[in-house]
């Protein structure tokens, strides 16, 4: 069951990944619609994918720092909420709740998207940002999409739980995702994350080979958890945010200060 008073974190996980769909198909319209001056400049696929990354890479590091990023701490992803849960840090009911709101929020992105972006989102090149397997077929989807979201996690565990590191865990985190849009994407689309690819795939009314985008994410994430928790205990895993430099509430069994506190002692790798 549901907690009523952690309802604002849930809509703020609806919220930015709606945004996030948003900008991920103008993104695809902007650089790809062949009736865009953008894409008739940029003709190269590597340097239009590398302009998507920025600009989605950008939009990663601005919505974990936003107001709305510091309240729930920025998941926007299920794998990355069912890790948490995996590590003790987020309660089973409130990752129904994320990820209720994931699946929500991705959808109304793309709803909002058609809205400003009519036809054009629907054109081939755009496909309502669907992330589809590429020609070597969905096995190697599969891998890249195991290997690009277990980098993920354990860039975010590793930078997160880090006194030095953890400020730049946002820039970290959209870093990744510029990278992995210019060069992983045209092997699966560069997903990660199901309620992403979901979204997309219900806008498009494309559900090829949901079932990569469904296993392959989760399973790495949980995976890096799994490593990660191993080599440094479950102790070492202070919070459940992204990023933690405000001053919201926590609702990530949180110990933060403990981890600035050790840090402080030079008890902290």
């Amino acid at each position: 069951m549901l907690v009523p008073t952690h309802m604002p974190e849930y809509l703020a996980e609806a919220s930015l990944l709606a945004v996030f769909m948003l900008v991920a198909c103008c993104a695809s319209a902007l650089l790809f619609h062949p009736g865009s001056p953008m894409a008739v400049r940029v003709r190269s696929p590597v340097a239009r994918r590398a302009a998507v990354g920025v600009l989605m890479g950008l939009t990663a590091v601005a919505l974990i720092r936003s107001p709305m990023g510091g309240l729930s701490g920025a998941h926007m992803n299920p794998s990355v909420t069912i890790a948490f849960v995996a590590l003790g840090k987020l309660a089973p009911a409130d990752a129904i709740g994320y990820v209720a709101a994931q699946f929500i929020g991705g959808a109304l992105g793309v709803v909002a998207a058609r809205g400003v972006l009519r036809r054009s989102i629907s054109h081939a090149s755009v496909n309502h940002a669907a992330t589809l397997p590429g020609p070597r077929g969905a096995g190697v989807a599969w891998a890249c999409e195991f290997g690009i979201a277990f980098g993920m996690m354990t860039a975010v565990l590793v930078s997160s739980n880090n006194r030095t590191a953890a400020p730049y865990t946002p820039l970290i985190a959209g870093l990744l995702v510029a990278l992995y849009i210019t060069f992983e994407a045209p092997f699966s689309g560069m997903s990660m994350n199901p309620a992403r690819t979901l979204a997309s795939a219900l806008g498009a009314r494309q559900y090829r080979a949901l079932w990569v985008y469904f296993t392959a994410p989760p399973l790495a994430m949980l995976a890096a958890a799994g490593l990660y928790a191993t080599t440094l205990g479950a102790g070492h895993v202070y919070c459940g945010k992204l990023d933690h430099s405000g001053h919201d509430r926590c609702i990530f069994h949180c110990r933060i200060d403990e981890l600035r506190g050790r840090a402080a002692d030079g008890d902290i790798p």
